[in-house]
């Protein structure tokens, strides 16, 4: 049985949620607030929307900065999390969340460039 990750995962942006709800997801945001708990943090995309991202367990570690998160898109909206890691700058060059939504935006209206289904055989 085939696990999310080894599922083709587009990269999203908050305006395409809606579009894939139930199914796994790739999206990168700059994290905005931890819940107390540890089981819940917000992040906010290039385009300044903020999107809910739920746990399984607890965060082990602090949060901050850039983030990747893989999962699944809830009914509600918000992101079932499988998988997050943290984006490190790279030699002090700071991650550009703008410039990620325009990449991201490109992708989707040239969906025979850049295709996130495996095409089925038969």
């Amino acid at each position: 049985m085939s696990t999310i990750l080894d599922l083709p995962k587009p990269r999203i942006n908050f305006s395409m949620l809606g579009r894939y709800i139930n199914k796994p997801v790739c999206f990168v945001g700059r994290v905005e607030k931890v819940h107390p708990t540890g089981k819940s943090f917000t992040v906010v995309d290039g385009e300044g929307q903020c999107v809910s991202v739920e746990l399984n367990d607890p965060l082990g570690e602090e949060l901050s900065g850039i983030v990747e998160v893989i999962g699944m898109v809830s009914n509600k909206g918000a992101l079932m999390a499988t998988t997050f890691s943290m984006l490190r700058d790279e030699k002090g060059i700071p991650f550009d969340l703008e410039l990620y939504n325009e990449a991201i935006k490109l992708i989707h209206d040239f969906p025979q460039h850049y295709p996130f289904e495996v095409a089925s055989s038969g």
